[in-house]
């Protein structure tokens, strides 16, 4: 019997995004997203927390936005919770992309803080995406909890996701100026003179920041 011409474009996208070669799995996830079917969905969420390759899944990740947040959003929902660290991160990076507030509820405390240095860079963008108006500064005590945690990446996206909210920040920044903790000042201080100098580049905050810390004064007294 010969299939349908649209079953065996479906069969065809569907084996390509199991192909040992991530050239053909990115072609694949390109053609998914290219002609959208909630067929696909459960596949391309299933990828997604297995993916091996970046650039692969940010194509995977576009194919999914490609789809009704009506249904996607549901999926990607109980994907945060998965056990596997590479699902919660892909699914929070999708849920930013979608953009639907909707899913705000599902950005905990605890992804806010995972463990795993991707989930929660993930839950930061996600968060400063889909935050309500009005609980900024909220989530921006949230998000100062997390200053001085991991390495220069990781403290990038942390002053990134800071420095999104705005003005807010600030209040919780100086309190975390006087931090026990010199990372906690250092990164402090980098993302508050960021969030003033845009252009200023964060190792070059950083190093700034160190120095102010080294003489032991705050950033209003580095002024």
């Amino acid at each position: 019997m010969t299939l349908p011409k649209q079953d065996t474009h479906t069969i065809r996208a569907l084996q390509g995004l199991e192909d040992s070669r991530s050239s053909v799995r990115l072609r694949a996830a390109l053609a998914v997203g290219t002609t959208p079917d909630p067929r696909f969905m459960g596949k391309l969420i299933e990828r997604c927390a297995i993916e091996p390759e970046f650039y692969v899944r940010e194509m995977l990740t576009w194919a999914l936005t490609r789809h009704s947040a009506e249904m996607t959003v549901p999926e990607l929902l109980d994907e945060v919770r998965s056990e596997r660290a590479q699902a919660r991160s892909q699914a929070l990076h999708t849920l930013s992309k979608i953009g639907d507030r909707r899913a705000w509820p599902a950005i905990t405390r605890a992804l806010l803080s995972d463990a795993d240095d991707e989930v929660a860079r993930s839950a930061w963008r996600a968060a400063v995406v889909l935050v309500p108006e009005g609980e900024e500064p909220e989530l921006a005590a949230v998000l100062s909890a997390q200053l001085g945690r991991g390495e220069r990446e990781t403290q990038l996206s942390l002053s990134r996701a800071l420095i999104a909210l705005g003005e807010v920040i600030l209040p919780t920044l100086h309190a975390a100026t006087t931090d026990l903790d010199p990372r906690v000042r250092t990164h402090a201080i980098a993302t508050e003179r960021l969030l003033r100098d845009p252009d200023a580049g964060f190792e070059f905050a950083i190093e700034e920041a160190k120095r102010v810390v080294a003489l032991g004064r705050t950033s209003q007294e580095g002024r």
